[in-house]
């Protein structure tokens, strides 16, 4: 008796690459009050609305604001924002008095709970391309020594 396989089965020689993140979603109270928070911590561009979400750019990825009445902070679970100045964050975290916790770079969580850490480019192996850098209009930027041995030492420098 010939028996069928499944299609996971014929497929095993090769896996997908996992190469980056398109996009974070964040469930919040309010669009507009966390439209309100982020522009000032951040400077960025709304990529576009729809009924009860926003989407913010981050050059070629974006994060997703969805509006939710769940409310679950986090505790470990977080996500990673790398920014061009993190010593600027931090000050208007101080400035507009939310928690800020350091363990080791900057950890907030927002008024819904979401948990960011901030992350300075020029420290981590994160890296845009120079046409990414170009749109952003942040030509200059610059990575220290230990995330170009990083990049060198993965072969993507």
């Amino acid at each position: 008796m010939q028996t069928m396989k499944s299609s996971t089965q014929k497929k095993t020689s090769k896996k997908a690459k996992a190469i980056g993140m398109n996009h974070v979603a964040l469930e919040v109270g309010n669009i507009e009050d966390a439209l309100d928070l982020y522009r000032r911590l951040f400077d960025f561009t709304l990529r576009g609305r729809q009924k009860g979400m926003a989407f913010i750019d981050l050059g070629d990825q974006f994060i997703a604001l969805q509006e939710s009445a769940a409310r679950r902070p986090d505790g470990s679970r977080h996500f990673g924002l790398v920014v061009d100045d993190a010593d600027a964050v931090k000050r208007e975290l101080d400035r507009v008095g939310k928690e800020v916790r350091r363990i080791g770079d900057y950890d907030f969580l927002d008024p819904w709970g979401n948990r960011i850490q901030i992350i300075e480019y020029s420290e981590c192996q994160f890296s845009k391309t120079p046409g990414v850098i170009r749109g952003m209009r942040l030509e200059g930027l610059k990575k220290n020594d230990e995330a170009l041995e990083e990049l060198k030492e993965k072969r993507m420098l």
